[in-house]
């Protein structure tokens, strides 16, 4: 019954000191709502960085020829690429491993009068589920199309719409450079990965590109998935240990090529988002700080303000406790408005700069809990001060106050 009565009486304070209560939780709405939003956009920001990861494939490595030392003068030395030998030595020597040679590069695919600039890459049957990445619409390629170099292709649902428009694409003829081939397959949409759009595409066979388009046998990439992701720093080590036979790297040099482990990868990325999530949210938090101090020297004033009421309430018998909890109360239920208002604030606002930003906004409840928590825990520990000092007034002193 007294909390209840505290708390109408502190609502009461408030009320009739709208502006000076609004102006004293201005810190507390601030701090609040900023760490919100920064939390809800590191949140956002790490999901899509490692769901555009996840999606190029699961538990993925990608292999690609890169220098790793520095010729005469300090330029850096040129890396041979693959050849698919590269990839049989891999997929035979290398345990708990599925291996999708490609070839790529850009060119401009022709339709009748359009024309649309894409990304043409040569591929083998393996690369559909190394890459968890399956044909949407027709089919993927036969056996006898690999072997065979047949000009056949696969393209990307940006490519289809920007060539084919709408209609029915299966059947129809393609124009890549010298080669015209027919396009046998629409492969499902792939969310944006990396920030590039991975379905703007054209898939043809491996054997096709590299004998009508690119005039070699080149490999220029290879996607390794490893069977578990247990075994995927094992993995890594035997790849780069065959890699090194095969392209005769000497002991104590660099290696000529890189092996990327994309969990890995994934693990640094999401790590240092929530690190700089973490080092944002404490900046922000300084506001909560700020705002309570507002708190406690709003409290002061309204104590030096109430110094009679509080010799009456005293006089008439109030007891200690009883004007300490009334004071509490009140500076606890300013902070706990204050906290609401800008939970309210952080969250509309990290809605509208998830859309902004192409992010998905999702809430995160724990940080609600803890900012609406903490809110109230910064009234209650600022306006303790001020309530201690209202509890402690002589009577006879309070009522003698002008």
């Amino acid at each position: 019954m007294m909390v209840i009565s505290s708390i109408l009486m502190a609502l009461r304070e408030i009320i009739r000191n709208k502006m000076r209560s609004t102006l004293t939780a201005i810190g507390i709405v601030i701090g609040v709502g900023a760490v919100i939003v920064v939390v809800h956009l590191g949140d956002a920001t790490t999901r899509q960085i490692t769901d555009n990861i996840a999606s190029m494939g699961q538990n993925l490595l990608i292999v690609s020829p890169g220098a790793g030392g520095r010729g005469p003068g300090g330029a850096r030395a040129s890396a041979p690429p693959f050849d698919t030998s590269d990839a049989k030595a891999i997929a035979t020597q290398v345990s708990n491993v599925t291996v999708a040679p490609t070839a790529s590069s850009m060119s401009t695919a022709i339709v009748g009068n359009k024309n649309w600039p894409t990304s043409v890459l040569g591929i083998t049957e393996t690369y559909f589920a190394v890459r968890d990445w399956e044909v949407g619409e027709g089919r993927a390629f036969e056996e006898s199309e690999l072997n065979g170099a047949r000009p056949v292709c696969i393209i990307g649902t940006t490519t289809k719409s920007e060539l084919f428009g709408e209609g029915d694409v299966l059947g129809q003829k393609m124009r890549l450079g010298k080669l015209t081939c027919e396009v046998v397959g629409v492969m499902a949409e792939k969310a944006t990965s990396m920030g590039s759009d991975a379905n703007d595409i054209v898939l043809v066979p491996l054997k096709t590109f590299q004998r009508r388009i690119a005039g070699n046998f080149d490999v220029s990439t290879m996607y390794l998935s490893a069977s578990d992701a247990s075994v995927m720093s094992q993995v890594e080590s035997d790849v780069t240990r065959v890699m090194r036979e095969q392209r005769r790297v000497k002991a104590g040099d660099q290696d000529d090529f890189n092996v990327r482990n994309m969990q890995d990868l994934m693990n640094a990325i999401s790590s240092t988002t929530e690190d700089m999530t973490a080092f944002l949210s404490a900046i922000a938090a300084v506001s909560l700080f700020v705002g309570g101090i507002g708190i406690m020297n709003i409290m002061l004033v309204s104590v030096t303000e109430r110094t009679r009421e509080i010799g009456i309430r005293l006089a008439i018998g109030a007891r200690g406790r009883e004007v300490l909890l009334q004071f509490l109360v009140e500076a606890g239920l300013l902070a706990t408005l204050g906290g609401l208002l800008g939970i309210a604030l952080g969250l509309g606002g990290s809605y509208a700069l998830c859309k902004q930003a192409g992010l998905n906004f999702a809430p995160v409840p724990g940080i609600i809990l803890i900012s609406f928590a903490f809110s109230a825990g910064v009234g209650v520990i600022f306006g303790f001060w001020p309530a201690w000092k209202a509890a402690r007034m002589n009577p006879i002193e309070a009522l003698r106050h002008e």
